[in-house]
């Protein structure tokens, strides 16, 4: 798991501006390996819906991942005779890798790739991609098990996906319902940061980068679709499985320990009246209490496991002192993590060392109670001990929630929610957009033009490529088009 930690928070979501169409505004990818056969009839047919339906700029884009038949000459064919679609061989095989290769490369400010068999109705690309491109959303998935989706295949794959799923929820808390469905979008400054965090090169590529989107806080647009399966599909489903299982723990384990730099991916709030600051009301206290109060739960319970067990062997005093201590460090970093967002290890040791400190309020306040108890009769009830202790242990958290917003995890956010016109850092530079095409590929400087005020603020990548601005976009209607040009 990549764990680059150079910054480079992401500016807030924006429409992508009109201007006079040049560079594409869509590159569709498709990864292919050894599809001589498909490749043709599937290119034409995309080519044709996008000419069709699409009113914007395009480009398809063939990605071919070390084919050993006759698919690179057909690529090169296809590049020839359609100006729309553009050719990319790699020399080793991977679907992860030849998306992450083609979309560094790419200078369409929106990225999207599909499987070349067609399975997904091509109706659902521009509901796929229109969040993106009005800026609602980062990034957008097809899904086939919606509701409303109509879906064509076999027992066997429809248990496998739904099992699979299940398992994403269940052991990554994933929300969003198909992760492996060849049909996806991501925003270009979005995957400019995103994608240098993920690892996979195969097939848990998708799942691995909407998993980490998802705990970033990005928004996945999901599109019902109507979906076919292909019976003549070379993906091998048990060699499959067994790699995005690896994967899945993997992921976890990262997640867990907090290695994933995944704060750089956050995004300031919109102009939505309701995201706007509420004065006197403390930012996200509402989330924290909810946080806290489910830890504080798990906490207690675990506590009193704790206690009744030193009980057994030692005295209520010792028995107490172990527990809490036990149950404080765990609590701490429960609370840290999950409450309070706190990712990665900067600070952990610092902040368990505050977290034993509130940790003693609590011993006193306990043994106190139980100080008290014992003053107040010589042999009290196991029972009786509990309900001290639990009542003990509510004031002492109360006074643990305050301790730890002001003191150990105060809010570490005042800096980023500075305004995205800010004066660029060595993570996020302010360029000029600019209308011209670019083959794929190829990086291009550009100079500002003094009389354009139209600016963005791109987010760098870790390796610090992928510098190009957003693209200003201008809807191509029928009436704009060349009466000569077969489009």
């Amino acid at each position: 798991m990549r764990t680059d930690s150079s910054s480079g928070t992401l500016p807030a979501r924006e429409h992508l501006p009109a201007a006079t169409a040049g560079t594409p505004v869509l590159d569709v990818v498709i990864p292919v390996y050894n599809e001589e056969k498909d490749l043709q009839p599937c290119v034409r047919r995309l080519h044709d819906h996008l000419t069709r339906t699409f009113p914007y700029p395009f480009r398809i884009t063939i990605a071919d991942n070390a084919s050993t038949d006759a698919t690179p000459d057909v690529s090169q064919l296809l590049e020839t005779r359609i100006p729309e679609v553009t050719s990319f061989r790699l020399e080793q095989k991977g679907r992860g890798r030849a998306l992450r290769a083609v979309w560094a490369a790419s200078d369409a400010p929106i990225l999207a790739y599909m499987d070349v068999d067609l399975s997904t109705d091509l109706n659902a690309l521009l509901p796929l991609v229109a969040p993106l491109i009005s800026g609602h959303s980062d990034l957008a998935i097809g899904s086939r098990l919606a509701r409303s989706s109509r879906v064509v295949r076999g027992a066997k794959r429809e248990f496998i996906s739904r099992s699979y799923n299940l398992i994403l929820r269940g052991s990554l808390q994933a929300r969003f319902s198909d992760a492996q469905c060849g049909f996806k979008a991501i925003r270009r400054d979005v995957a400019q940061i995103l994608l240098p965090l993920v690892e996979d090169t195969g097939w848990f590529f998708d799942t691995e980068m909407l998993v980490l989107a998802e705990r970033a806080g990005l928004r996945i647009h999901e599109v019902p679709v109507d979906w076919v399966d292909d019976p003549n599909s070379t993906v091998h489903i048990v060699r499959t499985a067994t790699e995005d299982l690896k994967g899945v723990w993997r992921v976890g384990k990262a997640l867990a320990t907090g290695s994933l730099s995944l704060d750089r991916l956050t995004r300031p709030f919109g102009d939505d009246p309701r995201d706007r600051e509420i004065m006197d009301v403390p930012k996200g206290l509402a989330r924290q209490l909810v946080g806290f109060c489910f830890v504080g739960g798990l906490s207690t319970l675990f506590y009193l496991l704790l206690y009744s067990g030193f009980r057994q062997f030692s005295g209520s005093q010792v028995a107490n002192a172990l527990a809490l201590l036990v149950s404080a460090i765990a609590n701490t970093a429960a609370n840290r993590r999950l409450t309070f967002g706190v990712r990665g290890r900067s600070g952990a040791v610092r902040h368990q060392a505050q977290g034993l400190v509130v940790f003693g309020i609590g011993l006193s306040l306990t043994s106190g109670s139980l100080v008290a108890l014992n003053a107040a009769t010589s042999d009290p009830a196991h029972s009786t001990e509990l309900a001290v202790l639990v009542a003990a242990n509510l004031a002492a958290t109360v006074l643990r929630f305050l301790l730890f917003r002001v003191w150990v995890f105060p809010d570490r956010r005042e800096s980023e929610d500075r305004p995205a016109t800010a004066s660029p850092g060595p993570a996020s530079s302010t360029y000029s957009t600019t209308a011209s095409q670019a083959p794929l590929g190829q990086r291009r400087n550009t100079t500002a033009d003094p009389y354009d005020t139209t600016q963005f603020r791109v987010g760098e990548a870790a390796d610090g490529t992928w510098r190009d601005a957003t693209t200003r976009l201008q809807p191509v209607r029928p009436h704009d088009t060349d009466p000569g040009d077969a489009r």
